[in-house]
């Protein structure tokens, strides 16, 4: 299984691949997990989940970018993301990956786009979220969202498990009583960085989960683990803590039945739902997730 995940995170980083991927569109499987190439495939998406009962935060896919027009427009296609979200009445917040704004380039590029895009969103009442990626864009993610936080209410991040400083970084940003959604982690990184093993990751994940919730912060429990679902309804339960304070959040394509009965049950689930051209690196990030992903991939292909 690690092997395998290993071979997934490899090629989610393969650039001749990502080309292809680009050049061939949503093809073999990953239309299961990809909303479509536009902004209107992904607003039908979103408006059916809503019917559902069902709440969404949607992600317009590209990172690791390096050229200041790249990420001036890929600021645009979020802000015409806000807009439709707005037009539509959609109960949808915004999530968007800080190299795609410009992260690596440098501070004034990535603040500058961010604070168009949070302006947008501020008009129209449409909560962002920074999602975290692999470590060495840890701090530079975190630095950006506190100063953001400082003008923006409505601006929340990620904090990963699997990470050895992530308990440090909570209490750091607690101050600020941050919307926080909480994940195991998605990227490849050594073990002195990470935990390297499944069980002290599910453990720290608990942790994470009780004191961002017992802090008295809105915390979004991403997962599709059962054990970490219980975990957080009996949490919740045993501290009298609001449903209002807290949220279910999975993937989209991902265990759509398990999203809908919780949302049965009362709970508040988010979907995450990615459209765009730039979706080869997250649909590999999926497949080295859960190795169950890569079977619904080869049924697809087998169908064709």
């Amino acid at each position: 299984m690690e092997l395998m995940r290993n071979f997934f995170l490899y090629l989610s980083k393969n650039k001749p691949l990502i080309k292809a991927a680009r050049r061939y569109g949503l093809r073999f499987g990953a239309a299961r997990f990809v909303a479509g190439e536009t902004l209107v495939e992904a607003t039908n998406v979103i408006a059916e989940l809503n019917r559902k009962g069902l709440s969404v935060t949607i992600d317009y896919l590209g990172e690791f970018i390096d050229h200041e027009q790249e990420a001036e427009e890929m600021a645009n296609q979020c802000i015409d993301a806000i807009r439709a979200i707005s037009e539509h009445g959609l109960d949808s917040q915004l999530s968007l990956k800080p190299t795609s704004m410009g992260l690596d380039i440098s501070e004034h590029v990535v603040m500058k786009n961010m604070r168009r895009i949070l302006e947008e969103a501020k008009a129209a009442r449409v909560f962002v979220t920074l999602d975290m990626e692999d470590f060495p864009r840890c701090q530079p993610t975190l630095e950006v969202f506190k100063k953001l936080k400082a003008e923006y209410n409505d601006l929340g991040t990620v904090i990963q498990a699997y990470l050895y400083r992530t308990e440090k970084d909570l209490d750091e940003l607690n101050f600020l009583h941050p919307n926080l959604r909480l994940v195991k982690g998605a990227y490849k990184e050594p073990s002195d960085i990470a935990f390297p093993e499944k069980e002290k990751v599910d453990a720290n994940f608990k942790k994470i989960i009780k004191k961002h919730l017992l802090n008295g912060n809105y915390t979004a429990v991403a997962t599709h683990d059962d054990k970490i679902i219980d975990y957080t309804k009996n949490l919740v339960k045993r501290h009298g803590i609001s449903p209002d304070r807290f949220e279910f959040q999975m993937l989209y394509g991902i265990r759509n039945e398990k999203q809908l009965e919780l949302a049965d049950e009362g709970y508040k689930v988010r979907v995450y739902v990615p459209y765009g051209t730039d979706w080869y690196g997250y649909f590999m990030r999926r497949l080295a997730e859960r190795p169950a992903n890569v079977s619904f991939v080869l049924k697809g292909i087998w169908k064709r």
